[in-house]
């Protein structure tokens, strides 16, 4: 298995993540966007993931290429997010962040599906390689803060570019591990979600997605106008991530004692808490 390959993926994808997301918001506000505005901005991502890995998924499935659909959704996510260096008005960043968010947001389902095919028989372990993941949020979104608070927000579109060439060059180094033989003909999207329990955990990711929606664009900006420096903002979400990382080292115990049903709940009903 190539371990490092694969989570050197990891690493750049939610590095690049914690480039953009606690950090997007402020650099919109500080190019005089409103808040309405930025939450229009930011909501294009969030819009985008509905439509693009389904779409990018029905390609790969029938291509049977999931990798190279990795490595081109990649490319064209760092091509087109350089867009960014020469629009100044809002329909201009709009269309922009339509086109990276279409690229970028196809590239995650299909490396799940390509490390789940190098795991096979051992997908507990995914966790270990996912947390490489947390490691890149972790070491991006204090580096960035000091950088914001140095040099000012006009530094992060460069940064992101660099963690997007990162995904790339990563993508590039993965083998393919080729696709399993299905036992059995999987069934219907439809079907699926007419099943009580696929329709319950859809409703319950959707809602915990809408959450996250207003915390990751407006949250830093609570932080800044309510007296918080740039690196105060990010040693804040990235002790968040740091927890993380050590549930993703231990996950492969937690469902073995526990189970994936009850964690689950757990999770989600601290998530109420919070």
């Amino acid at each position: 298995m190539p371990y490092w390959r694969l989570s050197s993926f990891y690493l750049f994808y939610f590095a690049a993540l914690g480039a953009l997301l606690p950090f997007w918001g402020l650099y919109l506000k500080d190019r005089g966007f409103a808040s309405l505005a930025i939450g229009e901005l930011m909501a294009i991502l969030t819009a985008i993931r509905i439509v693009a890995p389904n779409l990018w998924g029905w390609i790969a499935d029938r291509t049977e290429a999931p990798l190279f659909m990795v490595r081109l959704a990649s490319l064209s996510a760092l091509l087109t997010f350089s867009g960014m260096f020469v629009v100044d008005e809002f329909w201009g960043i709009a269309l922009v962040m339509a086109l990276f968010g279409f690229f970028w947001n196809a590239s995650l389902p299909q490396i799940e599906a390509v490390t789940f095919d190098h795991l096979g028989s051992r997908a507990h372990r995914y966790a270990i390689i996912r947390l490489w993941g947390s490691v890149g949020f972790i070491i991006a979104v204090p580096v960035l803060s000091a950088a914001v608070e140095r040099i000012g927000t006009r530094i992060i579109p460069e940064l992101v570019l660099v963690l997007y060439a990162g995904i790339w060059l990563s993508s590039l180094a993965i083998p393919d591990p080729g696709r399993p033989p299905m036992d059995q003909p999987s069934s219907s999207l439809s079907r699926l979600v007419r099943q009580p329990e696929i329709a319950a955990f859809l409703i319950a990711c959707f809602l915990m997605q809408v959450s996250h929606g207003a915390f990751y664009v407006f949250y830093s900006l609570y932080l800044t106008e309510a007296g918080y420096s740039s690196t105060a903002v990010g040693t804040l979400l990235a002790w968040g991530v740091a927890l993380e990382v050590l549930v993703f080292w231990r996950m492969h115990r937690l469902l073995e004692r526990f189970g994936a049903r009850r964690i689950l709940l757990v999770s989600l009903g601290l998530a109420v808490l919070r």
